[in-house]
């Protein structure tokens, strides 16, 4: 049986502490410097991208980076808001070019809200998509373009049903889906959600990414593996079962957990 082999989610000035453990085995790296609203105004982001590739010289890895998030739901009905989520994706899209990534992720937009009313209105579940549409149509094309895939990470989302037909209905081979194993948990936990391996199952092939990180199913923890109450034997058997090969990511808030986390995971005969 071979183990999928577990990559991280970093700062630029992270790099330099993990450098080693990434290329030993060419892991999956995602960069979480470039998504603060500072740093997606003007050209703030530049001197951060050219340190990054200074770092990053040589790197065999999949690179992907977390894009713009903060205040931006790609799917806000008013149509002036969603004209800076458009420019905040495609400045996250020129990033993407200039580290040479292949991968953004961004949030879903569906809320606890949505869950308990988007059937309440006749035409609800539609104005979310064509919202997203109209937001994300330039930044699609451009992905195609440029290689790069768009991975919807869910946030809130209670049916993970609802962010595979988002994510479908833009019938491009760039968008596709993300699961963060926390988050997942705390919906699971809090607000009724299906378990973490249900996620997983519900997205199938359409799945291009996940964060892994630990919780107890109340809020956004993002400890380390094994620290928390998520069924991680569950997880890995619902991911051995699919083909596409996502990135898998260690997404700690104290990256010391992330050796930890992988000695836990090579300990359990899960991954390397």
């Amino acid at each position: 049986m071979i183990l999928p082999v577990i990559g991280a989610a970093l700062t630029v000035t992270e790099l330099p502490t993990f450098r080693d453990w990434l290329f030993d085995k060419d892991r999956d790296l995602e960069l979480q410097t470039f998504h603060a609203p500072d740093m997606l105004i003007g050209d703030g982001w530049k001197a951060a991208a050219d340190e990054a590739r200074k770092h990053l010289d040589g790197f065999k890895g999949r690179l992907g980076i977390h894009g713009p998030f903060w205040g931006l739901s790609f799917s806000n009905p008013d149509p002036e808001i969603r004209a800076i989520v458009r420019k905040r994706m495609l400045t996250g899209l020129d990033i993407c070019a200039a580290v040479g990534a292949t991968q953004m992720v961004i949030h879903s937009p569906y809320t606890t809200w949505d869950y308990h009313n988007l059937d309440n209105y006749p035409t609800a579940r539609a104005m979310v998509i064509e919202a997203a549409h109209d937001c994300l149509a330039q930044a699609v094309r451009r992905a195609e373009d440029q290689g790069v895939m768009l991975v919807i990470e869910n946030i809130e989302d209670i049916d993970p049903r609802d962010r595979r037909v988002l994510a479908e209905s833009f019938g491009s081979e760039a968008v596709k889906l993300s699961i963060d194993t926390g988050h997942a948990h705390y919906a699971h936990g809090s607000t009724g959600a299906p378990p973490v391996d249900y996620f997983v199952q519900s997205a199938g092939e359409m799945l291009g990414h996940v964060h892994l990180q630990d919780a107890e199913g109340y809020a956004d923890r993002h400890w380390a593996i094994g620290q928390g109450t998520i069924r991680w034997h569950a997880v890995f058997a619902a991911l051995a079962a699919v083909e596409s090969h996502p990135r898998l990511i260690l997404e700690l808030r104290d990256k010391a957990g992330i050796l930890p986390s992988m000695a836990w995971l090579e300990r359990e005969g899960l991954a390397a």
